[in-house]
């Protein structure tokens, strides 16, 4: 092939360095798809004595100044996986003044500056493609950017994030939630410090940019209701189980009457449903069209190779568009501005596990103070006596508003008869179920 597309590659761990090592493999492969050759020609790294699993590409030199790649006129293509917001945020603006094209693995970054940085590379006839953001290397981006554009999207629902179904996983085991996420650390899926990933944070940057794409309106983090797993106990995970359900840590955006609801937390699910059904670091996406209808996206959300082959999907399309003359098409496609409807406004069944003494009469009051707030049971269920006098009540809503769920919780825990509300989780299930 007579025509050379040059990339730098900014991060050489445990994602870039699988990019730098597929290109190189399947060089021969991407060129002829492509029509021309690519070729790393420079990595940007923190420290160019370490040692890499996988050797930098054969002419490829090593960078510690990203002047080096900022300021390279013959530099095509920049390839961001090094994350975080700083500098990545400030290096992808100035690639993209000067029109180079950008891909990047960044969820954090798309989902803060996405809308923003997007308009800018349209500004400036370039590319910003970030299919690896998301779900690793599952492609959900691509379809929902493309393949589904003519669709009216309805819903969004996720398992986003490998470590927390991990440990969800062994809970539903019997494991305590402390010794599945200590082997989730010792396997590697999660991190010494797993806040972002167990606090929901991870989900909710992911679920942002799904929301964003899906529904043509500007979704952020800040505006997704956010809770996470550490406060689940394997009660309600076998108990879920035993009434035929699974409980999932879902990043859920759907079209609801006065806007979008957009929020990650603890979900119950029926055993039925095609998410129920995805275990250990498996991640899966799905999706409602309007005519399209149900779809369901699944595989591996992380790890070097498969956000590799994401990365490298996005560096070929970016590739083929440079050939064509077709770059900087699409900048943000966030033309609507949908409000995103808050918490206590969000319409849901719910789950409810309360420590009870055993008294007679005691579950006609808490019928009656969910009465008061327009809170309807659809089951009650008397799990086990815990100790003599004491008893656990496990109870389903019908569909009702959190916040009169809410106030009507904070009676029942004012009353006598009770001894605390231990678990409050939504469900996203059927009357049938």
């Amino acid at each position: 092939m007579g025509e050379t597309l040059k990339v730098g590659l900014l991060g050489y761990g445990t994602v870039g360095s699988e990019v730098g090592h597929i290109l190189e493999k399947h060089s021969e492969m991407i060129s002829k798809r492509v029509g021309a050759t690519i070729k790393v020609s420079k990595v940007l790294v923190r420290d160019a004595s370490r040692a890499r699993k996988n050797p930098i590409p054969a002419g490829a030199s090593i960078e510690t100044d990203i002047s080096a790649i900022l300021d390279d006129p013959e530099l095509d293509i920049l390839v961001e996986v090094m994350g975080g917001i700083d500098p990545a945020y400030g290096w992808i603006r100035a690639a993209l003044e000067a029109g180079k094209h950008v891909i990047t693995a960044n969820k954090e970054l798309i989902a803060v500056h996405g809308g923003e940085l997007l308009d800018l590379a349209r500004d400036n006839s370039a590319d910003l493609y970030f299919e690896a953001a998301v779900a690793g290397g599952i492609p959900v981006i691509h379809p929902l950017r493309e393949a589904l554009i003519g669709n009216r999207i309805e819903l969004i629902m996720g398992i986003v994030n490998g470590t927390t179904n991990y440990i969800l996983t062994q809970m539903e085991q019997g494991n305590s939630y402390e010794a599945a996420l200590k082997e989730a650390q010792d396997l590697g899926y999660a991190e010494a410090d797993p806040s972002a990933d167990v606090d929901g944070h991870d989900a909710a940057a992911k679920i942002s940019i799904l929301a964003s794409i899906a529904f043509g309106s500007r979704v952020t983090p800040d505006d997704v209701f956010t809770e996470g797993i550490s406060r689940l106990s394997i009660d309600d995970l076998a108990y879920a189980e035993e009434l035929g359900w699974v409980i999932k840590l879902i990043g859920l955006a759907k079209r609801v009457e006065g806007g979008v609801d957009v929020r990650v937390h603890p979900t119950l699910l029926p055993g039925d449903h095609p998410l129920a059904s995805v275990k250990d670091e498996f991640n899966a996406i799905f999706i409602e069209g309007d005519s399209v209808g149900e779809l369901m996206f699944y595989g591996q959300g992380a790890g070097g190779l498969p956000t590799a082959s994401a990365v490298v999907g996005d560096v070929i399309d970016v590739a083929r568009n440079t050939m064509a003359g077709a770059t900087g098409m699409l900048g943000c496609t966030c033309f609507d501005d949908n409000r995103v409807i808050p918490i206590d406004e969000v319409v849901s069944s719910y789950y409810l596990r309360t420590a009870v003494l055993d008294r007679p009469g005691v579950l006609a009051k808490i019928a009656s103070a969910f009465g008061r707030y327009d809170v309807s049971l659809a089951k009650v269920l008397q799990m086990q006596t815990l100790e003599e006098d004491r008893a656990e009540l496990v109870m389903v809503t019908h569909e009702s508003q959190e916040a009169n769920v809410r106030k009507a919780l904070e009676e029942i825990d004012s009353l006598e008869e009770v001894v605390g509300v231990e678990s409050l989780i939504r469900a996203e299930i059927t009357e049938g179920n």
